[in-house]
């Protein structure tokens, strides 16, 4: 795993992130447009949960609005600040799936123009 330094703070936006294990069915809504790099998410809700964007590589389409889970995933996002260390453990569509290196139990979603590197 590549090592990181946090060069932007980030603070996430959705404290009830999508969570949802794998086979799950999903409502898929509108793609994300506002950011170039971020290509490829979409809406998607499941029951009893906040919407929330889910990268298309998780996602098996069975039409344009429904889809099935491809693997377990989370949208959780990491709150971090400048100077921070993270290990990096995916890449998709502009996002880093980090761990921060202070504290193991700390992990989540990072926009990859935050990290020293990217």
């Amino acid at each position: 795993m590549k090592k990181y330094k946090v060069i932007t703070a980030h603070k996430s936006e959705y404290p009830n992130p999508i969570t949802f294990i794998k086979g799950t069915l999903l409502q898929i809504g509108e793609k994300y447009q506002a950011n170039p790099l971020w290509d490829n998410w979409y809406l998607c809700s499941v029951a009893d949960q906040h919407d929330g964007w889910v990268p298309s590589q998780v996602i098996q389409w069975l039409s344009a609005t429904q889809g099935r889970a491809l693997q377990d995933y989370t949208a959780k996002e990491l709150d971090v600040c400048p100077g921070e260390m993270v290990q990096v453990t995916r890449q998709l569509n502009g996002w880093a799936w980090c761990i921060k290196i202070s504290n193991e139990q700390h992990s989540g979603w990072l926009p990859q123009e935050k990290l020293n590197g990217f």
